[in-house]
């Protein structure tokens, strides 16, 4: 198969998938399903007629130019006035419950495979934590999920990864120093001064962006089609400036969407927009790449060991930890199981785990890379599967709720 003819397939599944997204949306598939099973299908073709250095290249490249975009747009539609009511979600899951993940994933894996050291254990439970609302984007955008809910998860999924970067970062530098390749100076500070950079750049691009719009908007001096431009532009200068002076360009992508959705006073449509167009095409490649070529290398090292790893982050390892640090919330334990199931696997492990083999050189990188492409593939398919009916299921408990709060004690419900 010639590439014209693989490009011929790929952009005709593009346009059926198009055509039928709202008769999609009503079935159990989802978008990350659709374009991974379409990569696996075209894998072998893909490997025929491209070389290695250009898949690994493109794939990297890829993943980071569709989680800049992802996080950035993510992050844009979190309200802090919502937030602020319902904080205590969140930051429980991030501050206590992200090291408490991570510590319960490198038991685990030392625990099935005890030939694997503490520090590669610690890398792989570091780059599993991390969550996408990306596989599970109608949980997030669905009119059934009560806000404290969707806006947990979006939340948590856009800073855990910059919150257990500098646990990857001492995984990655403690294994590579087993092979004698890194050293332990500075190793804390190098990480936390990561996120604080982040941080300012984010706020700095965000909040200059959002400022400069509003000013000439004010004005009418610019076209209401431009803003999709200047969401592009500011979400790649807060991750270049981020990258530019030493921070993670990733936690910057997320603040800065965050302080430009707060801070523009005028509507901010045209990232929803662009997002649902060519944000959504970005998304299909990724996911695409992901099958054809990370997937099959997952399959292809699969173990009792890789398998058992795999199924555990994403239910054990993932909901013990979530239910624990929710205990005494006011929430329901069906509200705190659906927070610990909805933590999906997806883009940003994969770009840690390259980023990680192309930086340093430890132990068991294939292994690794393996074991994170199972997980991944696995989150697409459980979570693709339930994430519209335990939406709807969660909803209806929620409205059933309020139902019975505003019931005067005989069981007559009042609003009748």
């Amino acid at each position: 198969m010639t590439m014209t003819w693989i490009f011929l397939i790929i952009l005709s599944v593009f346009a059926a998938y198009s055509l039928f997204s709202k008769l999609i949306t009503r079935s159990p598939l989802t978008l990350p399903m659709i374009f991974t099973g379409l990569g696996f299908a075209l894998s072998d073709p893909l490997h025929t007629v491209l070389s290695e250095d250009i898949i690994l290249e493109g794939t990297k490249s890829l993943a980071e130019v569709t989680l800049i975009l992802v996080l950035f747009s993510d992050a844009s539609r979190v309200r802090f006035r919502k937030l602020i009511m319902n904080w205590q979600y969140p930051a429980r899951m991030l501050v206590i419950g992200v090291p408490l993940t991570i510590a319960l994933g490198t038991t685990i894996v030392l625990w099935l495979n005890p030939e694997a050291t503490f520090a590669v254990a610690l890398l792989a439970a570091a780059v599993l934590t991390p969550t996408d609302a990306a596989i599970a984007q109608s949980v997030v955008t669905s009119p059934d999920v009560p806000d404290r809910l969707g806006q947990t998860i979006n939340v948590e999924s856009g800073l855990n990864d910059g919150l257990v970067l500098p646990f990857v970062l001492t995984g990655a530098m403690l294994a590579s120093m087993s092979l004698g390749e890194a050293h332990a100076d500075s190793l804390a500070m190098e990480a936390l001064s990561d996120i604080f950079l982040g941080l300012f750049a984010g706020v700095a691009v965000g909040w200059s962006a959002a400022k400069a719009m509003d000013w000439v908007q004010n004005r009418d001096w610019m076209q209401e089609a431009s803003g999709a431009i200047v969401f592009l532009v500011t979400a790649f200068a807060a991750y270049l400036f981020a990258v530019s002076i030493h921070g993670n360009g990733f936690v910057a992508a997320f603040v800065s969407g965050m302080v430009f959705g707060n801070s523009y006073r005028h509507n901010i449509h045209f990232i929803s927009e662009f997002m649902e167009g060519a944000g959504q095409l970005l998304s299909m490649a990724a996911f695409l790449v992901f099958g054809a070529f990370l997937l099959p290398n997952g399959l292809a090292h699969v173990s009792m060991t890789t398998f058992m790893v795999a199924f555990l982050f994403l239910t054990l390892v993932r909901v013990v930890p979530t239910f624990l640090v929710l205990t005494r919330s006011g929430l329901s334990t069906k509200e705190k199981l659906f927070l610990g199931w909805f933590g999906p696997r997806g883009l940003a492990s994969i770009l840690f785990t390259l980023l990680m083999m192309e930086q340093f050189d430890f132990p068991g990188e294939e292994e690794l890379l393996a074991c994170v492409s199972l997980t991944v593939g696995l989150s697409i398919l459980l979570h693709g599967l339930t994430a519209t009916p335990l939406a709807k299921l969660i909803g209806r408990d929620a409205n059933d709720g309020a139902s019975i709060e505003k019931s005067d004690g005989l069981g007559r419900d009042l609003k009748k």
